[in-house]
């Protein structure tokens, strides 16, 4: 089941992000630009997927450039990644924003910022592209940055609610490298004995 996901979710994603833009403006005309906004994270999100992971190409750069060519990132690492976590989270920052708690949904343009800055880090870090990098310069960068200042233009959201929204992002990415970090140590603890 892994395998025929693994092979078949990146492919998915574009043309679910392609229907998910049709229905903007749809979003658009019946919500606020605030619940907008933070609709039009997922289907950005799921640009971004394509670009990053078609091909197999995110996971075989960071097994390669980041450790050191041992196999740590492995594809149901990629899929509990992309699909529960980032679909999920993009998914809860949306209904939050509907069901009118769009503090909680500040997880999701903070997701995408701290994304972007780790791509740009690692390009600059290793000097060379990395899958992701343009998707997350051309669409998260202003996406986020549009909502956050949609946030603050919205009453009853204070910088305590910007705060958890970054803590949440910060969080969840660390929780990523953490997860990887001990996946490496084990791989080159195998490799010793």
């Amino acid at each position: 089941m892994v395998d025929w996901l693994a092979r078949r979710w990146v492919t998915a994603a574009l043309f679910m992000a392609c229907g998910f833009m049709a229905l903007a403006p749809a979003i658009f005309l019946a919500f606020s630009g605030f619940v907008t906004l933070i609709y039009l994270h997922l289907p950005i999100y799921m640009f971004h997927q394509f670009e990053e992971h078609e091909g197999d190409r995110f996971r075989r750069f960071a097994n390669e450039r980041l450790f050191g060519g041992k196999d740590v990132l492995r594809p149901v690492d990629v899929l509990v990644v992309n699909l529960p976590i980032v679909w999920g989270v993009n998914l809860f920052a949306f209904y939050a924003a509907l069901l009118l708690w769009p503090a909680a949904a500040l997880v999701a343009p903070y997701l995408l910022f701290v994304n972007a800055v780790l791509h740009i880090v690692t390009t600059l870090r290793l000097r060379c592209y990395n899958p992701g990098l343009v998707t997350a310069i051309v669409l998260f960068l202003p996406l986020s940055v549009a909502t956050l200042l949609s946030a603050r233009a919205m009453s009853g959201i204070t910088i305590l609610d910007h705060a958890f929204g970054l803590a949440a992002a910060l969080a969840i990415h660390l929780a990523i490298m953490a997860q990887s970090g001990w996946r490496y140590r084990h791989a080159a603890g195998a490799v010793k004995t």
